[in-house]
């Protein structure tokens, strides 16, 4: 295995020992699935401190190359993240063809998707959320937690928000699995037929309560998105909070250069 961290660069030495692992990971000397080597092995390997060592693991961590298992170690990543084409994930035709907008874009990412719900019933709503949803802070409203899996993986935690007064009278949104082409078809068929969805993104570090949900290292990014559906009627139909593990999904938009 090639230890060509240059002493050279410039830069404090636990960052040329990460490069250079990075850059063994990216030429597949270092395989999916396979153990980055161990404090131990670093220390010897390139004369460093456990310290050091320890640093340029830690500074693996963020870029989604490495998992790191309590107790086992750290291990190259073998899963490529699933491409997420914002910008037509959730045409009508996705929907009438029977498929949420994450199970077919996991399926043609080439892996197996899963969901596990975690929580159907009435919350109310918080400051963020009512004022999406255009309804007073506290209002009763719908939600559906779920967590998504690819390949077994946990890769996001998702939860909607719809209208009470909506959802009420949809009683597949009560459901755990609420059909073909998922909530959104539900809507539709209802009379609430959608125009447009407006995602804001942030990305940030994951709390600790994210970091066990999907299964992180600590100090790992994830994204958080929020994601609003507004119907013809000019109505927010349903509100969608998301954190997903930042080196699972690649964000695709496509954005009009016309006015």
């Amino acid at each position: 295995m090639g230890t060509t961290a240059s002493r050279d660069s410039g830069q404090p030495r636990y960052l040329q020992i990460a490069d250079d692992l990075a850059q063994q990971i990216r030429a597949g000397v270092l395989k999916p699935g396979e153990k980055v080597p161990s404090e131990s092995e670093l220390m010897t390997r390139y004369s460093v401190s456990q310290g050091t060592a320890r640093k340029a693991v830690a500074e693996l961590r963020p870029t989604g190359l490495i998992d790191t298992l309590h107790g086992k170690g750290s291990f190259v990543k073998s899963q490529p993240p699933v491409r997420r084409k914002s910008s037509d994930r959730f045409r009508r035709s996705h929907r009438r063809a029977g498929k949420a907008a994450y199970i077919a874009e996991t399926e043609q990412a080439g892996k197996k998707p899963g969901v596990t719900v975690l929580y159907i019933g009435p919350v109310e709503a918080a400051d963020e959320i009512a004022e999406r949803l255009d309804v007073p802070a506290g209002t009763k409203v719908l939600a559906r937690r779920r967590l998504y899996f690819s390949d077994g993986t946990p890769t996001e935690e998702a939860t909607s928000y719809l209208p009470w007064d909506i959802a009420k009278d949809i009683p597949e949104l009560f459901e755990e699995n609420p059909g073909g082409g998922g909530i959104y078809a539900r809507l539709e068929e209802n009379g609430h037929v959608l125009k447009e969805f407006v995602e804001t993104v942030r990305a940030r570090l994951a709390t600790k309560q994210e970091t066990g949900a999907l299964s992180l290292s600590p100090g790992s990014p994830v994204i958080h998105l929020t994601r609003s559906a507004e119907t013809e009627a000019g109505r927010i139909v349903e509100v969608c909070d998301t954190i997903m593990a930042a080196d699972q999904f690649v964000l695709d938009y496509r954005i009009p250069a016309g006015d």
